[in-house]
């Protein structure tokens, strides 16, 4: 009895950080959908010019909030899904979210590179730090789908899903990338990589969405009671 009140418990406080971590990564969402809308920011293409952008004009702080409030978000989902792992080994979407969610700081902590000015550390940082968060995010999503919904369900079906078509929008720009290498133009402007990349963004913390209706469910599910939530 009592350790059916402790695992009610757990789950509880689970489900609360788990909802505290969804208001966050909204919340971000919706900062950066007003950054495409205020009047400074009009002079940035959402085509053609990649988000980082807006760093460089006077709604930087706009920019920061949102990101950050997207690494939170995520930071606190996927430490709501490794406590509902098996404690004998670290699941595979705590390494890579963890990835996701330091590439998406460091994405802040060090500015794109302003080109009018030229190339710097800062800018080239941002770059691989921005490579290592997309890259990582669709792995973590994938290994948590199972976490948190078991192995045959179909929100984990959705999750998945999106995990695919995170990639897809990934293969968009390395097929660009690899048209460059064989001689063609510059891979920045053989697609509209500002519409790629905000796809790519608002398909990845969907994906992160997406895990939320497990995460909420503070039900008495314990590994003693064969719980799917254990299995990968």
């Amino acid at each position: 009895m009592t350790s059916g009140r402790r695992a009610t418990g757990t789950f509880a406080r689970s489900s609360v950080m788990a909802l505290v971590s969804v208001v966050a990564l909204v919340g971000g969402v919706a900062v950066m959908g007003l950054l495409h809308l205020v009047p400074s920011s009009a002079g940035i293409d959402p085509v053609r010019r990649t988000i980082s952008e807006y760093a460089h004009g006077p709604d930087k702080w706009l920019f920061d909030t949102a990101v950050l409030l997207v690494a939170l978000g995520s930071a606190g989902v996927f430490v709501v899904v490794a406590g509902r792992a098996p404690a004998r080994r670290v699941p595979a979407s705590t390494v890579f979210g963890g990835l996701w969610v330091l590439g998406l700081v460091a994405v802040v902590v060090f500015p794109k590179t302003d080109w009018s000015v030229g190339p710097s550390v800062a800018g080239t940082i941002h770059r691989y730090a921005s490579v290592v968060a997309f890259l990582c995010l669709p792995f973590a999503v994938w290994s948590a789908a199972n976490v948190v919904f078991g192995a045959a369900s179909r929100p984990r079906v959705v999750t998945r899903l999106l995990a695919l078509v995170s990639w897809a929008w990934l293969g968009v720009i390395l097929t660009a990338v690899a048209v460059m290498l064989a001689g063609g133009e510059p891979w920045w402007r053989s697609i509209p990589l500002g519409l790629v990349e905000r796809l790519l963004a608002g398909t990845e913390v969907a994906a992160v969405l997406s895990l939320a209706p497990g995460l909420l469910r503070a039900d008495d599910l314990t590994p003693e009671k064969g719980d799917p939530l254990v299995r990968y």
